[in-house]
């Protein structure tokens, strides 16, 4: 699939240089002279990339980057500048930003040598738009009371680790739902700054706060009429949940600095790979918030635990990855196939996908054999034997959790950032779990 870029900036002949050597590459490119239209925009079509001006009226690039990031999929954002300092540097990769390019242009080569890069590195939860793909009996019959739930406006929590397909599920209840000709808006709650998080999701006034310039939808009535997905809902802190719970409950928000509220019509889709009954035990989540989100529950079970669906998506992965890098398709030996099978895929469908991308671009033959993969990490004979068992008693999610983020940290010799894009967490999510854990 063609790559989506979003080019931001108010110079308009800089935009137009820019846009003109991405669409020259094949690119679907789209344009906005600022980041309140850029926010449009992104609110109504899947982007890949954005790339924006830093020093724009109204609202910064660094800004628009934190803005963009708390999506549940959010694109790329590459910064550009003119005024190109170590400060500004800094404070655009701790935004999330993937890359940081001053301006002038060095030359249009080295625009496009970064914008592969990037587009490069972008992994995706599936690999293809819009559908689920499985074999496995559990994963099928989850799949049969989404699909029933999808025909009410039941609320639906999905469980189960990153990289497992989730937002992907919420996606098909919207697209199954009579609500699919609305909106779906995707938040990731974990990287919902803290100070932003209400005006985020509840909208804010003009003058609310410095820098409300003017009023703005939050997230829940950007999705009036349609879905709301809210994943990783375990991250949110206990006042937003007091909030959210409150939203719920009356079907109305109030915006930040206002006083008038806002009638709701929406469906609510949560996710978490966290234990929310262990956190409600603990103190750390509400238990009245939790009744409200567990009235369709459902669990997506780890790749580990599902081998035909391994053996199913890896050729499609290897084929998806090929087309998107320009590179022959290559067959799956038997030996690497097997290798696949009894592997434990912390990072489930993403680190698959990563793997295979690999082993594409270092394979010297006609096909993928095991010694064109990586050291994967064998899944445990313990673990092996509880897919098939009934009565095997399996490890706490904080267990599980704990050892995916080391299994991620060894396959990334220690890169804490590379690991948090391989769980699919964000960066302050993972350093937040190793703080919890007892990772140094």
């Amino acid at each position: 699939m063609t790559p989506t870029i979003l080019v931001v900036d108010d110079d308009h002949a800089f935009r137009d240089l820019v846009v003109e050597i991405l669409a020259s590459e094949g690119y679907r490119v789209l344009e906005a002279e600022d980041a309140e239209r850029a926010l449009e925009i992104l609110s109504d079509r899947e982007i890949d990339l954005v790339l924006t001006d830093q020093r724009m009226p109204g609202i910064s690039g660094v800004e628009l980057a934190r803005r963009v990031r708390t999506s549940a999929n959010p694109p790329e954002v590459i910064v550009m500048t003119a005024y190109g300092t170590i400060a500004q540097a800094v404070e655009a990769m701790q935004s999330g930003v993937a890359d940081y390019l001053t301006k002038p242009l060095e030359s249009p080569a080295s625009l496009r040598r970064l914008v592969r890069r990037v587009l490069g590195e972008r992994i995706e939860a599936q690999p293809s738009s819009g559908e689920f793909l499985s074999r496995d009996p559990r994963v099928l019959e989850i799949l049969s009371v989404i699909d029933r739930a999808a025909a009410t406006d039941a609320t639906i929590l999905i469980t189960g680790e990153s990289g497992t397909g989730k937002e992907l599920l919420a996606r098909r209840v919207h697209n199954t739902s009579p609500r699919s000709g609305g909106a779906f808006v995707a938040v990731n709650c974990a990287a919902l700054p803290q100070s932003l998080a209400e005006s985020e999701l509840f909208g804010h006034e003009k003058g609310a706060f410095t820098g409300a310039d003017r009023r703005r939808s939050g997230r829940f009535e950007q999705a009036n009429g349609g879905t709301l997905f809210l994943d990783e809902i375990g991250e949110l802190s206990e006042e937003i949940q007091a909030k959210l719970l409150r939203a719920i409950e009356e079907r109305t928000v109030e915006r930040v600095g206002g006083g008038a509220p806002v009638d709701l019509d929406i469906r609510l889709v949560a996710a978490t790979n966290r234990d929310l009954e262990s956190l409600v035990r603990d103190g750390l989540f509400r238990s009245d918030l939790y009744f409200r989100l567990n009235v369709i529950a459902v669990e997506l079970p780890p790749l580990r635990a599902r081998p035909a669906d391994i053996a199913m998506l890896a050729p499609i992965l290897a084929a998806t990855n090929a087309e998107r890098l320009g590179l022959p398709a290559k067959e799956l030996s038997e030996n690497a196939m097997a290798a696949l099978e009894r592997s434990s895929w912390p990072g489930n469908v993403r680190e698959l996908r990563n793997v295979l991308e690999r082993a594409l671009i270092v394979a010297t033959g006609s096909e993928i054999t095991s010694r064109d993969l990586p050291t994967l990490e064998p899944a445990s004979p313990a673990g092996s034997a509880a897919q098939g068992a009934a009565t095997a008693v399996p490890l706490a999610l904080e267990e599980r959790e704990r050892q995916a983020i080391l299994d991620a940290l060894k396959q990334c010799d220690g890169h804490r950032e590379r690991a948090a894009r391989l769980l699919g967490v964000s960066v302050r999510t993972l350093y937040n779990r190793l703080k919890q854990y007892g990772v140094h």
